[in-house]
């Protein structure tokens, strides 16, 4: 019985010691995979987040919208490069996912914003809000706030901005 006991507070304290991951969502044939948030700085208004949306029907479907109790507005953005300016903008007409593919949001790349943020996102922390797609409807989600350098969950840093070195960058919108 000792023994056991033993075994289990070993495994509880190797669960513990892991960081949290936000778990992947499944609603009608929309999955969302691997949910994160980058810290922010004391005083930041807006923060960003990033995840992968597969869609495993027949049909299209579209990222529309959303919301999240830490941030007055959400808004979902594309950045691209425009005569060496790496430029960020909302697409105000959604996000589509086709039928079979995957759309990854990443640091770089379309992603969602947290406009009007209530309280700084701290590393460790979890930040529930709703993703609202066209036909899946409305999904909650769950973001891993990770390092505010990250470049992918779990990272142990890399760049510290949406930009990279020796670009500029101007936010739009």
């Amino acid at each position: 019985m000792r023994r056991l006991a033993i075994v289990i507070a070993a495994t509880l304290a190797v669960s513990l010691a892991l960081p949290a991951h936000a778990e992947d969502v499944a609603a009608d044939s929309v999955k969302i995979s691997a949910p994160w948030a980058r810290a922010t700085p004391k005083g930041a208004a807006v923060g960003a987040g990033y995840m992968t949306i597969t869609n495993n029907g027949s049909t299209p479907d579209r990222l529309v919208g959303g919301a999240s109790e830490v941030a007055s507005d959400f808004e979902i953005h594309e950045m691209r490069m425009d005569n060496g300016v790496m430029r960020m903008r909302q697409i105000t007409n959604g996000l589509e996912i086709k039928p079979g593919q995957s759309v990854e949001l990443k640091p770089g790349g379309n992603h969602v914003m947290f406009l009007g943020l209530k309280k700084p996102l701290a590393q460790g922390e979890h930040v529930k809000a709703t993703l609202a797609f066209e036909k899946a409807g409305k999904v909650d989600v769950d973001f891993t706030v990770e390092s505010i350098g990250a470049q992918k969950p779990d990272s142990a840093g890399g760049g510290h901005d949406h930009a990279m070195p020796g670009m500029k960058m101007q936010h739009g919108h």
